[in-house]
């Protein structure tokens, strides 16, 4: 049971346009955003810095647009592609690194908290992007460093987790079925679909993206005719999209997020989507659903202890090695089904029974049959049984592929070992 009021959750949601900053306090569990503005609901914050012309002075959001549209400062846009880019800024003949933009930004949103409660009780940090690789994971980590936060439970995931956690928080008849998810916050729209397979144990949860670059992001002009076809050509592309996206399925909700959905011109497609299920409208369910993984990670729920998410950049499979514990057969879990493929590492040692191979265990989630993989150390000095003490360093080359370095180690002075490094790759 969460008992503590002084501690926080927070979830940020780092986007190239707008940027949002939900909490919560761990014993409430139900994640409130941060608005802009005192009292109202504008929970975008752009994702901009403008630097005042001759001084070193930064502004950020709103306050960086109007500095720039002033003619009193220069605004830089769009810093988490500069930042994934790594190109330099130039700005008045000096040059700046993007990913200490992008620290500064997030440094000076957070002091937006303070209004709720001091930075140093935050107890969990997670931040959500667009999609999530090694590269973003390393700028992330120079970006969070920058803020001083006093935890060091900081976690980063994709929107597309965050719309799994936002999920599974929400009460169970709204995710009895499959769960759409329609974003239109950037350029074109995307959409999402979560689905269960409840013949598993964990319960493997799956999502799909489809990317539709041809529902554009128009600006709605004042003159109304012209207005009334841009709308009616969007909410016809939308309704395509609705039917592809629901055809022979059963849906319990849908969500639909983003600026792109302003200005009431989705009319007939909206009538087609909410047909048998609920509907639901806003922009903070990414920030909010990073809220929600950081209070599960504190303290886990029914629904977080009875399911696990694969997604793209999630490893499928559990991975693992029968080892033999006081004369007992047992498991050595070495790779946990459910992780960041690109951040599962394992290092250990063991003493092999005999000869000069082992097997990892290979057990998919998706129901696919468990399989061994043996691992032969050719050329392995003959030593008597239980005298070869092997360490092995075993990680992903890809969501898909496995890697393992193995060395010898010998027994102590009696069994000197080699050196000798094996090293093998193997499809997970």
């Amino acid at each position: 049971m969460l008992k503590n009021k002084t501690k926080l959750a927070v979830g940020y949601d780092l986007g190239d346009y707008v940027s949002q900053i939900s909490y919560s306090f761990l014993e409430e569990g139900e994640p409130e955003t941060l608005s802009t503005v005192a009292g109202g609901e504008n929970y975008n914050i752009p994702t901009v810095l403008a630097k005042r012309l001759n001084v070193n002075q930064w502004f950020y959001g709103k306050d960086a647009i109007k500095t720039a549209k002033d003619g009193e400062g220069i605004l830089v846009e769009n810093l988490l592609s500069l930042a994934r880019a790594k190109e330099p800024v130039t700005i008045e003949g000096n040059t700046f690194e993007p990913a200490a933009m992008l620290a500064l930004f997030m440094k000076r949103t957070m002091s937006m908290l303070s209004m709720v409660a001091p930075i140093e009780k935050i107890e969990v940090f997670v931040v959500t992007v667009d999609n999530l690789d090694k590269d973003m994971v390393d700028i992330l980590n120079r970006a969070v460093a920058g803020i001083g936060l006093k935890t060091n439970q900081i976690y980063f995931q994709s929107h597309m987790e965050s719309f799994y956690y936002y999920t599974i928080s929400q009460p169970k008849e709204l995710w009895n079925h499959q769960v759409l998810l329609y974003d239109f916050a950037g350029k074109y729209m995307k959409a999402y679909r979560m689905e269960c397979n409840k013949r598993t144990t964990p319960i493997v949860a799956f999502i799909d993206e489809q990317d539709y670059e041809t529902m554009v992001r128009e600006e709605l002009p004042e003159e109304e005719k012209e207005k009334t076809g841009i709308c009616e050509r969007l909410d016809n592309k939308f309704l395509d999209i609705v039917e592809e996206t629901g055809r022979e399925r059963i849906v319990s909700a849908a969500y639909l997020i983003g600026e792109g959905f302003q200005g009431d011109w989705a009319k007939q497609s909206l009538k087609v989507l909410c047909r048998n299920k609920r509907v639901f409208q806003g922009n903070n369910l990414y920030s909010k659903g990073a809220c929600y993984s950081g209070l599960e990670k504190i303290s886990p729920s029914e629904s977080g202890r009875s399911h696990v998410f694969l997604g793209n950049e999630k490893l499928k499979s559990n991975i693992g090695m029968k080892v033999l514990r006081q004369g007992e057969e047992s498991y050595l879990a070495l790779l946990d089904a459910g992780i960041n493929w690109f951040e599962a590492e394992k290092e250990c040692d063991f003493i092999l029974e005999n000869g000069n191979t082992f097997a990892i265990l290979i057990t998919p989630l998706n129901g696919k049959q468990k399989r061994e993989v043996p691992l032969p150390m050719e050329g392995l000095k003959e030593r008597p049984e239980k005298t070869s003490r092997i360490h092995m360093k075993i990680s992903m080359n890809g969501e898909h592929e496995a890697a393992v370095e193995i060395t010898d180690l010998g027994f102590g002075e009696l069994f000197p070992g080699t050196g000798q490094v094996w090293k093998e790759e193997f499809e997970v």
